[in-house]
């Protein structure tokens, strides 16, 4: 039995973390799931670290949908998130019929949409038709050109009071989980306090419900370097007298991020 929201629900009732990674593979997949990883990120993020394009752009529903079948093949617990990638959420309509291919062909249990006010109506219609949806709010990858580059989101004042409000309007319209992307560690605590939906941060600071990292960047296999707040879980058991495994770094990144070691 996979794990549901209400799981997730009740661990940040009670203070306790979650360990999230992305996976774009069975095995991958299945190392995580034994490591104790609880929720996998289908990101379109594959687009950079395993199609090696320069953008999460190129990435399409049908990319997406055989990667999210590859992960939940050979896992049974985790839940499986998906993310929605560009140009497959322009209206409602569109949005519906990709999230429900995500979950029907894919295998996930929950889709991640990039954006904040724009995307209330979607987000709402959605849930209302029974698709769990992550809102993902800060840095938006697929915004990257608009945006002007991989920069932290929410520094100014009246940008941060827009993504708290944009992450209370989300929960208010039904979304079942945030993921904070690049912003400040204290906005990241208020938002965090501010909802009662579980919060998912990366690049975050350490009081998010959750963390997530691309699990090519904390292995150190990332094609162009790991961004500043990843870690290199791997490279940690070399300097150490336990055993260099992939799936050891991964039970390292599941003992860090519940113990409140990651991030620091």
């Amino acid at each position: 039995m996979r794990y549901t929201n209400d799981h997730f629900l009740k661990k940040k009732k009670q203070g306790e973390k979650t360990a999230v990674l992305t996976a774009y593979d069975a095995s991958f997949a299945q190392l995580m799931e034994n490591a104790g990883v609880e929720i996998i990120l289908v990101g379109d993020s594959l687009g950079m670290v395993v199609q090696g394009n320069d953008s999460t752009i190129p990435v399409s529903i049908d990319d997406m949908i055989y990667h999210t079948q590859c992960v939940s093949h050979q896992t049974q617990q985790v839940l499986i998130m998906a993310d929605l990638p560009f140009a497959t959420t322009y209206n409602t309509e569109l949005c519906y019929h990709n999230a429900a291919r995500l979950l029907a062909e894919g295998g996930a249990q929950m889709v991640k949409i990039e954006g904040g006010q724009i995307m209330l109506d979607t987000v709402q219609f959605l849930t209302q038709r029974s698709i769990p949806v992550c809102a993902h709010l800060g840095l938006l990858p697929q915004s990257v050109y608009r945006l002007g580059g991989y920069k932290v989101q929410g520094k100014k004042e009246n940008d941060a009071q827009q993504i708290l409000d944009d992450a209370i309007a989300m929960e208010a319209v039904g979304a079942d989980m945030i993921l904070l992307e690049c912003v400040p560690a204290d906005l990241a605590k208020k938002i965090t306090q501010a909802v009662q939906i579980p919060v998912i941060g990366i690049g975050a600071g350490k009081d998010c419900d959750a963390q997530v990292l691309v699990s090519y960047d904390m292995l150190g296999m990332s094609l162009n370097g790991s961004p500043s707040f990843s870690h290199n879980f791997l490279a940690d058991l070399a300097k150490s007298d336990g055993e260099i495994s992939i799936k050891s770094a991964f039970e390292a990144y599941v003992n860090a991020v519940q113990s409140g070691i990651f991030p620091h």
